[in-house]
């Protein structure tokens, strides 16, 4: 994969930096965005030359929205995950031996919002926003996305985030912990390229250690997440959570109750 569709990758000074770029879909993704990801994500991960990884998005308007609905309107393709390749994404957030830093400007919404919380440390400009959709969408992520960022936020804070699907701004999700720093949008750039200069710094094999340990620390969660990917797929196949999808397509609001039985 030599060269990628829908995602940039870029290798400067010990950092390389990769981008999704779809910002005409803010930078939603697809099946084949997973795919590059991961696979941009193991070709940093295992270069002794790279030290840090910075995952963002194109544009200003957003790090990411999470998948694209047009593009896989929440189908199962029985390869264990729902739709995309997401777990397999997310695991090679947590596998990479190294720091891994979200730049955010603009929407961190849906999935990826999970994508900031996975990433090692999250640096936010002022217009950053935050939050979930699934419970409007017929959708839900029922692993990192949930019981990991209740490890960040907190119970009830995660709960919150998750039931009432509300927006929050690059402030309050640096006062919940969600986010480690916030700055102008104007100097993003720069406060990342402080922070990669201070990581490049340290010990890479202490880095390595301290990260496995983290991980270690919240490993059960990649179980939970693969049960609750194999349930999403009986979910997704039920009338209500595919009236989540109509009804974003048809800019309505969706009317889930009905299905109640």
């Amino acid at each position: 994969m030599s060269q990628y569709q829908d995602i940039l990758y870029e290798e400067r000074d010990g950092v390389a930096t990769i981008t999704i770029n779809r910002p005409e879909k803010y930078n939603a993704f697809r099946g084949i965005t997973c795919d590059e990801l991961i696979h941009a994500l193991n070709r940093a991960a295992w270069k002794k030359e790279i030290g840090v990884i910075v995952l963002t998005g194109a544009g200003t308007k957003a790090f990411c929205t999470g998948g694209d609905q047009s593009a896989h309107a929440g189908s199962y393709d029985g390869k264990g995950t729902v739709g995309l390749p997401v777990e397999a994404l997310h695991n090679a957030l947590r596998i990479a031996p190294k720091p891994v830093i979200a730049k955010v400007r603009g929407y961190a919404i849906g999935g990826g919002n999970v994508l900031a919380t996975l990433c090692d440390l999250t640096l936010a400009g002022e217009s950053a926003q935050f939050g979930q959709v699934g419970p409007k969408m017929g959708s839900v992520d029922p692993g990192f996305g949930t019981a990991y960022l209740a490890r960040i936020v907190g119970e009830k804070k995660a709960r919150e985030i998750w039931y009432l699907c509300r927006r929050y701004g690059a402030a309050e999700a640096m006062a919940m912990g969600l986010v480690n720093k916030v700055v102008p949008d104007d100097q993003l750039d720069a406060e990342v390229e402080v922070w990669c200069r201070e990581l490049l710094e340290k010990s890479p094999t202490a880095l390595a250690i301290a990260k496995r340990s983290f991980n270690a620390d919240s490993e059960n969660i990649a179980g939970i997440s693969a049960l609750g990917m194999q349930t999403l797929k009986l979910y997704y196949e039920s009338e209500e959570s595919q009236e989540g999808v109509k009804a974003f397509q048809e800019k309505r609001a969706p009317e889930f109750r009905r299905f109640l039985k």
